[in-house]
């Protein structure tokens, strides 16, 4: 209901405001010029809830429009482009992912930082493992997860056990940190590594244990439109909402940081 409720407010804030959509074909502008198609939008698993609310913005905005989201770790999303996937829009949880992007050509100018984001450990409501901080994640007998060195959850998660000098000895290393978020929601883990955005995002049923630590790997998350997007005044209209006002609120009310 919150969401909804965000949702509204956002639309009401954008009355009247121009924006635009891309398509996977070149799209056909109604007779008031008001453009028509489909917005492929490549972004970090950890985006998938203010993504898709700002999505539902620019549809409500532009009845003609859709906006389609592929969700995934952004290193998959990075290689998928690199190897011609279509799309408007790529937004990456670090900076690391959208330099293979920006290395291949494949951005069109310069990316720019919407968000940051920082980790925090996730644990089942109720913490049944006791977990307190981020030295238990050596702990042999808990049951916990992390995400794949290849994201940048997990780059993130490497980065802050050897600030802290922890080596850690997780059970599962997850695809995204959506992966292993839901591992704690189920109550497969005893805790994970994952985003403090992730956490708010599970609610009730995921309890967050902030670390100091954290703070010294705080993730830059840039999007950018892409070259070869079908409509480039459509790819630039997401990426110009994401990085508005309207935009960056939602963001924080997710619990994102500004850039």
């Amino acid at each position: 209901m919150r969401r909804l409720l965000a949702i509204g407010v956002l639309v009401t804030t954008l009355a009247g405001c121009g924006t635009a959509g891309g398509t996977t074909a070149s799209p056909a502008p109604t007779a008031d010029g008001a453009p028509t198609g489909t917005v492929t939008v490549f972004a970090a698993a950890s985006l998938t809830d203010v993504f898709t609310d700002l999505g539902a913005v620019l549809e409500d905005q532009q009845p003609g429009l859709r906006v389609q989201f592929s969700f995934a770790g952004s290193s998959a999303l990075a290689a998928q482009l690199a190897q011609g996937a279509p799309a408007d829009v790529f937004a990456s949880a670090d900076q690391a992912q959208m330099a293979v992007v920006t290395g291949a050509e494949l951005a069109d100018g310069e990316p720019a930082v919407f968000a940051r984001n920082e980790l925090e450990i996730a644990v089942p409501a109720g913490n049944p493992g006791g977990v307190t901080g981020l030295a238990n994640f050596a702990d042999p007998d808990l049951t916990l997860a992390v995400c794949a060195p290849t994201v940048p959850c997990g780059a993130a998660a490497g980065a802050v056990f050897a600030a802290a000098g922890i080596t850690a000895r997780p059970d599962t290393e997850e695809e995204d940190v959506r992966a292993a978020l839901t591992k704690v929601q189920l109550g497969e883990v005893d805790a994970a590594l994952v985003y403090a955005t992730d956490v708010r995002a599970a609610g009730d049923a995921v309890e967050g244990i902030p670390f100091p630590e954290s703070a010294r790997q705080l993730n830059e998350y840039p999007i950018c439109a892409l070259a070869a997007a079908p409509d480039p005044a459509g790819a630039q209209a997401f990426v110009d909402l994401v990085r508005s006002a309207v935009g960056q609120r939602a963001l924080a009310d997710a619990g994102f940081r500004s850039p």
